[in-house]
Formats: structure tokens, C-alpha cells, sequence
């Protein structure tokens, strides 16, 4: 079994691009007004479609603002901007951030919902980074970090 490459500068650095353009086309297709197919005879299937677009829109939009504050944090940290203590305490992602509502998925459109899979894809290979990724002087959680977490794995479900 190998053994996961450490992170780096240049892996966080090429992430943190990738966030950016992600992070655009999230921006494009959720600040674009939604129209509801005119086809459509009941005008609540039109509200519930927008009602989906704007909480998938807001959960993706967090979702990568949570990305590209952790790849910042991490970039910080390398560039010798915050220490290693500042970016254990902060520099956390939240197991949180990739749910997405199955039943306003099925309201959307496929782009959209591809969109919104992709963002899922990368906040997950993030996920998968920082629990490969150990600091050096692995410290033990502090009681907050162990209620931070338990707080997390309850919300996450």
C-alpha cells in the first residue's frame, strides 16, 4: 500500500486556481435569474424550482467559499504567513459543506446539477488531502477541537 504525497505549495497552489474557476462558473450559473418552463401548468412547480436553485445555489456557494478559505489558509501557512498553531485552529474544513438536498437536486436543471456534483467532487478531494495530510509534531485535540468535531460528525449525521 503507498503511502498519500504530503501536500505542498504547488498542489495547493493548483487547487486554489482550480477553486477560482469553479468558484466563477458557481457564480455564473446561480446569479443568473431562473425561469420556470412556461410549458409547466402548475405554477408551484415553478417556485419549487427556484425555491431548489436558490438553496442549491447558496449550499454550493458556501461550499466553495469554504474551499478556497482552507487552500488560503494553507498558502498562507507555506508562504510563512501564519504559523503551524494558527493553521491548525483555523484552517479546518467541515465534513458539513458536501451535502446537497436530493429532492431539489431533482428540480434542476442537469447543468446545473453537474455544477453542483463537481463542486461536491472537489470539496471531497480537499476532505480527502487534509486527512492524508498530517503537520509535523502531530499534537493532540484540545477539548474544543474534540467538541468541534463531535459537534460536526452529529450535523454531518
Amino acid at each position: 500500500m503507498s503511502t498519500p504525497s504530503p501536500i505542498n505549495p504547488r498542489i495547493v497552489e493548483a487547487l486554489y486556481r482550480e477553486a477560482l474557476l469553479l468558484s466563477d462558473d458557481v457564480r455564473h450559473t446561480f446569479a443568473l435569474p431562473y425561469q420556470a418552463p412556461q410549458q409547466s401548468p402548475h405554477p408551484i412547480e415553478g417556485d419549487l424550482a427556484r425555491v431548489a436553485l436558490s438553496s442549491e445555489g447558496l449550499r454550493t456557494t458556501t461550499r466553495m467559499m469554504h474551499a478556497i478559505a482552507w487552500l488560503l489558509h494553507h498558502r498562507s501557512y507555506f508562504m510563512g504567513e501564519i504559523s503551524e498553531l494558527q493553521l491548525r485552529r483555523n484552517g479546518r474544513l467541515s465534513a458539513v459543506m458536501r451535502q446537497s438536498d436530493a429532492r431539489h437536486l431533482a428540480l434542476l436543471e442537469p447543468s446545473v446539477v453537474a455544477l453542483v456534483e463537481t463542486t461536491r467532487r472537489f470539496y471531497d478531494r480537499l476532505l480527502r488531502l487534509e486527512a492524508s495530510w498530517k503537520l509535523t509534531g502531530d499534537s493532540p485535540a484540545s477539548a474544543i477541537q474534540q467538541l468541534r468535531e463531535r459537534i460536526e460528525r452529529r450535523l454531518a449525521g
